[in-house]
Order: structure tokens, then sequence, then C-alpha cells
């Protein structure tokens, strides 16, 4: 006889410090993605990275094990692009600036990415790239100081490398907002709410659950769009941190790992309601 389900109908996944940190899978991480699929749950990977196309992701996680495709994998890119695709319709003109990801995104809701604020662009998105240099942000700040609405993919101040932290999309922001003389109108990825929320349609969710290691982003990302969230602490969250978190930073559940997804038993077992 088949176990029971958890008690949610989709589950959001964050990425590094929960299904993998590095290049390894977090133990329960390929089992408790399974067990879920296996119950007929629709799993949702997330990321504030909006450098990688979500093929990408998913051929990343699928070589760890975790079963994922493309049409599972939200980013921040994708996000940023449905906003400004809702805000100005089809056929408009925005300056592209980050990854591989980003330009991709904007063409698949039709918009039309351009690499020069002289191309007259009507709106912006930045976002983190490994090659974004100077004269990218030359053009951002141009554009913005012409009039062009900005949309930033994420504000992570700092990407870990392997040998530690370096500058991430959040740096580069700020370095634009010093010479533009004001901030993005808007932020696609975590904890602003437009990523959740398309991965949320994206999985036709009603009671879906965010899953994460990090407060200032998963967890407060999850409670303003109004979901109920898991805190794991196989990444750089630990179990004090989490149980004296309070307002938009507290979770709903705290588990030690992902074990707790096998099943209803598991989920009573292992996950421990703190708010």
């Amino acid at each position: 006889m088949a176990s029971a389900p958890i008690p949610f109908d989709a589950v959001l996944f964050d990425l590094d410090g929960v299904l993998y940190v590095g290049p390894t899978a977090v133990p329960h991480a390929v089992d408790a993605v399974a067990a879920l699929r296996a119950q007929g749950i629709p799993c949702g990977f997330v990321t504030n990275n909006a450098a990688r196309p979500p093929g990408e992701v998913a051929d990343h996680l699928t070589a760890l094990g975790v079963q994922a495709a493309a049409s599972d994998v939200t980013t921040s890119a994708m996000a940023g692009a449905r906003v400004l695709r809702d805000r100005f319709g089809p056929g408009v003109r925005v300056l592209a600036v980050g990854g591989p990801g980003v330009e991709l995104a904007l063409r698949s809701v039709d918009l039309i990415p351009v690499a020069s604020a002289d191309d007259e662009p009507l709106a912006v998105m930045q976002g983190f790239g490994s090659d974004v240099g100077w004269r990218d942000l030359v053009e951002v700040g141009l554009a913005v100081r012409r009039g062009a609405w900005w949309l930033a993919t994420n504000a992570d101040a700092t990407i870990p490398l392997p040998r530690g932290l370096a500058p991430g999309n959040g740096s580069l922001v700020a370095a634009v907002t010093a010479a533009a003389g004001r901030p993005p109108d808007e932020i696609a990825g975590k904890p602003e709410p437009a990523l959740l929320r398309e991965a949320i349609e994206r999985c036709k969710a009603r009671r879906p659950l965010m899953v994460g290691d990090r407060l200032d982003t998963d967890i407060a990302g999850g409670n303003r769009v109004g979901i109920e969230t898991l805190l794991v602490l196989t990444g750089v969250t630990d179990r004090d941190t989490g149980e004296a978190a309070e307002g938009d930073l507290r979770p709903t559940f705290i588990a030690p790992d992902l074990a707790c997804l096998a099943s209803a038993a598991d989920w009573d077992a292992r996950a421990i309601r703190l708010a």
C-alpha cells in the first residue's frame, strides 16, 4: 500500500544549500524529489541566478541524480521577463545585461533584447553574468538616466564560489544605482514576489510549499506571497537562528533535511511547525 502524500500540492525548491552544495547533491535530495514525483506532487526549482538558462539548470540537477526538466525550472530572468511583458506588451526593445539566461528569457516572451542605450530601449533587465563588465554597466546607467524602466533580476550582493564569496548582481546594481541616482523600479528575484508567483503559476498550485536554506531570500520570499515555508538545515542557516527568526524571516516549518518530504508519516515525524 502506498504511503500517504505530504499535505501540499507542489513543492518549490531553492537550489544551492537545499538540493546541492557545490558539486555534490545534498543527502536525501535525490530521494526526496523522487518520492514527491511518485506521490504525484509537482516539483519546481526556483533560482535567483539569472545567468543560466532553465535547460542548463535542469541538466545540472539531472547530473546529480535529481529528476528535473527545463519546464520545472523558474529563474529570476524568466520572472523578470514576464514582469516586463505584462507591463509593456510584446515587441518592445529591452536592454539586456547578464548571462545567456537573460536574453533567452526576453526572447521567450516576445521581447526584443538590445545591447546599447542608443537602441532606445523602453526598459532594462539587468542580471548577473560572469562576463558583465564596466561597459555593460555604462549602458544600463545611460538607459536609466534617459528614462528606461529598470528591472533587476535579483539583488543578491554576493555569489558563492569555491574560493569564497564574490560580488553578485546586487553589487553591480548598486554601482549603477550610484551612477544613475536611483534604484531599480522592480526586482524580480527572491524575496520579492515575482519569481515565486511565476513558479506557483507554472505548477498550477493552490497550496505550495517553499523549501529553502536562507531566511532572507527563500523564507521571506515564501512569506511575502502568502505560502507555507520549510527551512532545511543543510545550507547556511542553523537551527537556533531559524527558531529565533521573526516576521517575514520566520519559517512555517523547520527540518534537518529533505527526508521529511518522503511521505505524510515522515513529514509528521521530522518537520517541526514554528509558525
